[in-house]
């Protein structure tokens, strides 16, 4: 018996904190005014989400490529299934949908296989195809005509692929990926946006791109004229599974991966630079690990000064891997959470909810938070909104103004719908 309460005793001291809070924590708002309520339950891995109407909801099936549309809490058979690679990151990442007059388009950004799911992890891998943005037309519940808008790089990986895909204030398709390295830097893929002096030219990585919904260029290009350094927005990016505009200042936020430390919340004005690889949070890298908190300017690619480094307006020193965010452009909880921040994570299963100062250009942060760093867990109790959502893959807000929380725990997928 004594050995038997040791074991247990060992196995709750040292099982991971993610799993360990997951397992025992319902999905809950600590806000009594609010309820948490499941409309849908599968069994697959998820992604992303979007709405096509009230009660009508795309859902993407990150390891097999499918996309499943979701009524009234019911699963339709798959609209589309694409041939994914699923090792590391990778898999059927992002989804934004467009509804114009006589055609509803739906772009979709997954890392494609020649041959079939899962090929890159086989006995003998074969390599993707590319990280690749496609526009389908949904017609008669099926994706059809597809058109390849963006083929972007997918070596070396296997992870850090971003996936997130917006379309943005001025109708234009903003899409976010990582620098595709993973835990190992390969000196063969280290580029300027990567902020390496001496790297080569930009190929589509680590960063944020904008295009036009037809795949064109949206303006003369930020950085620079040439393709593909005029698609990008932004630059300087690690890995990243959320964004959002701030419906008051229609400033563009995002969230950041680190590698062992330092996941970020930025705001994104044009040209930012996010800095890695050489700082994420305020810390300089060394070989993916904490260094010091000092790193030199000088250390940066600003391409001729069309790039601006800014620092993060909030870093978690741990890891909690943050996901999506979503300003709560609603009504429907109050005048105390109107536009305010919410930030997911998949680490803990929380939902952080952030608020901001006046100007919108920066957090309303109070308390162990005022240095804009959580240093543990303990620090981010007074910003947690809800708790015990798993792995948090996306939060939006659907046509009725309610917040719906799309995530994954143990091979099932959940939508949950956050009632005032």
């Amino acid at each position: 018996m004594m050995t038997l309460l040791f074991s247990i005793l060992l196995f709750l001291l040292f099982a991971p904190i993610s799993n360990t809070l997951n397992a025992q924590m319902q999905p809950a708002v600590l806000n009594p005014k609010f309820q948490v309520e499941r409309i849908f339950a599968g069994h697959f891995e998820p992604s992303s989400m979007a709405f096509l109407g009230p009660d009508d909801v795309l859902v993407l099936d990150r390891d097999e490529g499918k996309v499943f549309r979701v009524t009234h809490g019911i699963q339709s058979g798959p609209l589309l299934d694409v041939n994914v690679a699923t090792d590391g990151y990778r898999g059927l990442l992002g989804i934004a949908v467009s509804v114009n007059k006589n055609t509803t388009d739906v772009f979709l950004y997954f890392t494609e296989s020649g041959t079939q799911d899962s090929s890159d992890k086989i006995q003998h891998p074969v390599n993707p195809l590319g990280n690749r943005l496609y526009r389908y037309e949904l017609v008669e519940n099926k994706l059809i005509n597809p058109k390849l808008l963006l083929d972007l790089p997918v070596l070396p990986g296997p992870k850090d692929n971003g996936g997130v895909v917006k379309i943005g204030p001025d109708n234009n398709i903003y899409l976010i990926i990582g620098d595709l390295q993973g835990s190992f830097r390969n000196k063969q893929y280290e580029t300027l946006t990567q902020n390496y002096q001496n790297g080569t030219k930009a190929d589509g990585r680590a960063g944020i791109l904008r295009i036009s919904q037809n795949g064109k260029p949206a303006g003369n290009g930020i950085l620079g004229s040439t393709f593909p350094l005029n698609l990008y927005y932004a630059y300087g990016i690690r890995n990243s599974f959320g964004m959002d505009w701030d419906p008051l200042s229609g400033f563009l936020w995002d969230s950041e991966n680190g590698p062992s430390f330092g996941d970020e919340l930025n705001l994104v004005l044009p040209g930012f630079n996010s800095g890695w690889a050489s700082v994420q949070g305020f810390w300089k890298p060394i070989n993916q690990s904490i260094g010091p908190v000092n790193f030199h300017p000088n250390s940066l690619v600003d391409f001729d000064g069309r790039g601006k480094y800014n620092p993060p307006k909030f870093v978690w020193l741990n890891q909690v891997a943050p996901s999506a965010i979503k300003f709560i452009n609603s009504t429907r909880y109050g005048l105390a959470y109107e536009n305010d921040l919410l930030v997911g994570d998949t680490n803990y299963g929380n939902i952080y909810d952030f608020k901001l100062d006046d100007k919108r250009q920066n957090l309303d942060l109070r308390s162990g938070l005022v240095d804009k760093i959580a240093n543990g867990t303990s620090e981010l109790n007074s910003v947690i909104f809800a708790r015990g959502f798993g792995k948090v893959t996306d939060i939006e807000i659907g046509p009725d103004g309610l917040l719906y929380v799309l995530s994954g725990q143990k091979h099932i997928t959940s939508i949950y719908r956050i009632i005032p």
